[in-house]
């Protein structure tokens, strides 16, 4: 009896503590919404985040994007060859890319790379009291540290994801029309005529989505790190990041579901 009465206590104690995190989230995101309108805006952070979150990514997104493209073509051509069907091969490597695995592929990687480094950055500034620091001096830490790399985040990986798509299609075409010889007309002609524009829009609000939940756990684990119960120490860093990248890539995939569902 006395373990079952123990195991109910860590339960519960386990669920209070989510629950208090998510709590912590939730005024993370409200303080984060409100540094968008406090004067002044700082621009030169904002162009600074853009720089690092999104041209800083180019490279990476490019590599994963055309080899992904190419893989699908790959895998297309030898899928629809069976039905005689080469001809729509531009078809499902561009549905495939613009509604599913260029926001998700490009989220993952950003998170990866981009979400990582912010959660980290905002951890070591924590435990070094540098955010104590700025609240010391009457400066709201939301606006000085957060709003760039909310408002940043937000921009860049739709511009990226946009980016993702048209280099994935062309790794397709590589494969499938160069290498494999399936006709470049045909080609585009298949993908001309079944991608519409709620194609195109259900992968946009997807990224846009998939941009606020980067920036909101990588962020908010880090600046929150005090909550994290990882201790305070130089370790606690590695290990919040490494449940921020790995709470935001399950976040969304989730969501990706969850807008799919609900959108088609």
């Amino acid at each position: 009896m006395q373990m079952v009465l123990k195991q109910i206590e860590r339960l519960g104690e386990y669920v209070l503590w989510h629950i208090n995190e998510l709590g912590g989230l939730a005024l993370f995101l409200m303080g984060a919404i409100r540094g968008i309108f406090r004067r002044p805006f700082r621009f030169a952070a904002f162009l600074n985040e853009i720089r690092f979150i999104g041209a800083n990514s180019f490279v990476v997104i490019f590599f994963t994007a055309a080899f992904t493209g190419m893989v699908l073509g790959v895998q297309g051509y030898y899928t629809l060859s069976q039905f005689g069907s080469e001809g729509l091969l531009g078809s499902a490597v561009a549905l495939s890319l613009i509604r599913e695995l260029g926001p998700v592929l490009t989220a993952l990687m950003v998170t990866g790379r981009a979400g990582s480094a912010m959660c980290a950055e905002l951890g070591i500034m924590r435990i070094t009291q540098q955010v104590d620091a700025l609240e010391c001096m009457a400066i709201d830490p939301y606006r000085f540290l957060i709003t760039p790399k909310f408002l940043a985040t937000i921009v860049a990986v739709p511009l990226l994801t946009l980016i993702f798509d048209v280099v994935g299609i062309f790794g397709g075409y590589f494969s499938g029309v160069i290498l494999l010889g399936v006709n470049p007309g045909a080609f585009f002609s298949g993908m001309e005529q079944s991608v519409a524009n709620q194609d195109i829009n259900l992968g946009i609000i997807k990224s846009f989505f998939f941009a606020f939940i980067i920036v909101w756990i990588c962020a908010g684990k880090g600046f929150l790190l005090y909550r994290a119960r990882v201790g305070f120490g130089s370790g606690s860093v590695s290990r919040v990041t490494t449940r921020a990248v790995v709470l935001s890539s399950i976040t969304v995939l989730i969501w990706d579901y969850l807008i799919t569902a609900l959108l088609l």
